[in-house]
């Protein structure tokens, strides 16, 4: 794990070595600290991520990829290293930034919601060890970039 640049986040490795990144930021008209903006978002996940889920668990399970389920909508009040946010491992978090991972035979996922004053950003790194891992960023690479697009802008709404 390494910081992105002059920011708070935290990505996987550097960014020409990734097989996948994509970092998009909102400012907010306050201050919220990387797991507020966490409990903010997931409160109420996007309708379509629910059923985009059950499509993903149906499909990379025949493949033997563990089921994840999706976001359970439920709060923490706090985290520690080693906690499971849903399906995401905490590996980092402090004051600044949470890093979440999903880690697999396929590929390591690593998202990392990070603040800088009321500015939240998420950040996704990607690499992939295999050919089904290769296969199955190209519909979750290009959706990614649409439903983290989404969660900002309803962060940024709801903070009004």
């Amino acid at each position: 794990m390494i910081r992105f640049g002059d920011s708070n986040a935290r990505i996987l490795k550097a960014v020409d070595e990734l097989d996948y990144f994509d970092t998009q930021s909102a400012d907010l008209s306050r201050e919220l600290t990387p797991l507020q903006a966490w409990n903010a978002i997931m409160e109420d996940p996007q309708p379509l991520l629910r059923l985009a889920f059950k499509v993903r668990d149906a499909v990379s399970s025949r493949f033997g990829v563990k089921r994840i389920g999706g976001f359970s909508g439920e709060a923490s009040q706090s985290v520690d290293v080693g906690q499971y946010l849903d399906f995401f491992l905490v590996e980092f978090s402090d004051a600044d930034s949470l890093v979440l991972t999903e880690r697999d035979r396929h590929l390591d996922v690593m998202t990392c919601i990070s603040t800088k004053g009321p500015t939240v950003s998420i950040t996704s790194s990607v690499l992939v060890h295999n050919w089904f891992g290769h296969a199955y960023m190209i519909p979750v690479g290009i959706a990614h970039r649409w439903i983290v697009r989404g969660m900002l802008r309803r962060l940024r709404l709801k903070m009004q």
